[in-house]
Parts: C-alpha cells; structure tokens; sequence
C-alpha cells in the first residue's frame, strides 16, 4: 500500500493507513489528548460538536530519538506551538472531524475515519484521514509532508515500536511533496 497523500482536488488530500486494532485502540490515539499527544498534539477534546478545543504541538516529545529542526521551524520546535479548533464530528469509534483553525467557515477541515480491514481474526483497522478546504498548493504540500510524518509516527506508536526522530521522518518526504503537486 501507498502511504503517501493523494491529492483528490485542488484543496483536498487523503491518507490511508493500515494499522493493529483494535479499533478501540486506534480510536484513543485520535482522541485521547494523551495518546494524541504521543504521535501528533497534546489537548483536551470536548465530545459535543461546535465546542473550541486547543492542541498543543510540541515534536521534539513524539520520540526519545532527537532531530534538529529545520531552519524555519526552530522557534516552533523549541516553544511549541497551540491552535485553536472547533470540534465539527464525533462518532467514536469511528469518526472524528474538527477544523485546523479557530473559524471552521475559514479553516481548514480534518476527517479520520476508522473502518475494519480485511478478515476479522487479522484485527486491522483502516485509518482514511482526509485534509479538505486546503488554502493553496504550498499549503498542500505543507500540509501532505506534516501529515505523513505524523502518520509514520502513529504507525510506529501503534506497532508498539520507538518512532525516529519526527523531524528525521519529516526530511525523508519534504522533497517528494514539493515534486508531487506542481504549480
């Protein structure tokens, strides 16, 4: 399977992963704010859509394995970084939907979706995340490179294995996005 973002418009992306279940399991590493935390933000997130959340990101604490960032996320790197999202779906298990921005009229919108995969006795569950309203094609690929690490991560977390370095993982795609989606 291909896991890098496939670009289904000028605005929206997908992923799929393929990850061990149980659902359940998967579910918490969206939701929870602690196992979040682990592969992409830290942060409470209400249950009841409309309600403002807040996720903190923090990459240098996704591995024990360290990478330094590059040059024009230093700063984010080393402070952190919040953002302020409005909770647009839940459905646990297997949906959860919320905006990349405080305004979900003018922010991007983010989608994962949780599906069993293939026979039952395997215990795999599909993860499709889709990444819509996306402003412009730098963002696009922005958006695609952050994306796919964050989901290395997870993959990583979620075979009970210690991810590299995020930023290790983000420098092995940059360049593939920026090729992947011209002008």
């Amino acid at each position: 399977m291909d896991n890098t973002a496939k670009q289904i418009d000028a605005r929206t992306i997908e992923f799929v992963r393929i990850l061990p279940g149980p659902i359940e399991k998967i579910w918490a590493y969206l939701w929870d704010g602690d196992k979040r935390g682990e592969w992409f933000c830290s942060g409470t997130m209400p249950t009841k859509p409309g309600m403002s959340f807040e996720m903190h990101f923090k990459h240098s604490k996704l591995s024990p394995h360290q990478a330094a960032a590059p040059e024009k996320y230093i700063e984010m790197d080393k402070n952190g970084h919040t953002s302020r999202n409005v909770l647009l779906a839940y459905e646990p298990p297997h949906r959860l939907v919320f905006s990349f921005g405080p305004d979900p009229a003018e922010s991007s919108e983010v989608e994962f979706r949780l599906t069993p995969e293939g026979d039952a006795k395997d215990n795999k569950i599909r993860l499709t995340l889709t990444h819509r309203k996306i402003a412009d094609i730098n963002t696009a690929r922005n958006v695609s490179n952050g994306w796919h690490s964050h989901l290395a991560i997870l993959q990583y977390k979620a075979e009970g294995k210690v991810p590299p370095a995020f930023w290790d993982v983000w420098r092995q795609t940059k360049d593939f996005y920026d090729k992947r989606y011209p002008e």
